[in-house]
């Protein structure tokens, strides 16, 4: 059983250095993405405050055509399953293959509420070979919860993630 967990009076710097090495020592050298988002999805929530929501969105298939974004490993109340690319805050995300600080997700042209509870989001991409293959997702209940710190954190995890689901 790991154990990990920062202290709550701990600089942001080094809680996303400490979450960036546990991220670092479950995954390396484990080849199945299903186990690598869920213990990531788990990390995410044990050591970053004020989330209501942590985890991960897939591209894959539609089930009409095309691509959309296909919930996976998460920690938080259930889920919008399916999202197409370009809509809400991580379909924005996907087809922008950009970081998304949103500080009012009810502010956010096209926002999906999947937990009426949300009022702040960070979605993250995460590419390989230039192409958007996840994305991951952050939500608060406390407004404004999220900052470029956090964002720097979670691209640094993304930039991780990469080759590992």
């Amino acid at each position: 059983m790991f154990d990990f967990k920062p202290s709550p009076d701990q600089d942001p710097l080094e809680t996303y250095r400490e979450l960036a090495n546990a991220v670092d020592a479950l995954t390396m050298g484990e080849p199945d993405a299903v186990a690598n988002m869920a213990n990531v999805a788990a990390l995410l929530w044990e050591f970053l405050p004020d989330l209501n929501w942590a985890g991960f969105y897939r591209i894959g298939p539609a089930i009409s055509q095309g691509e959309e974004l296909i919930l996976g490993p998460f920690v938080g109340r259930p889920a919008c399953i399916r999202i197409p690319i370009g809509q809400g805050v991580c379909g924005a995300a996907a087809k922008q293959g950009a970081t998304q600080l949103v500080e009012d997700v009810h502010a956010f042209p096209g926002h999906i509420a999947c937990d009426a509870a949300s009022q702040s989001e960070l979605v993250v991409p995460i590419m390989r070979a230039g192409k958007v293959i996840a994305v991951i997702d952050l939500d608060s209940p406390v407004p404004a919860r999220f900052t470029a710190q956090d964002a720097a954190g979670v691209e640094k995890i993304a930039a991780l993630l990469s080759e590992r689901i």
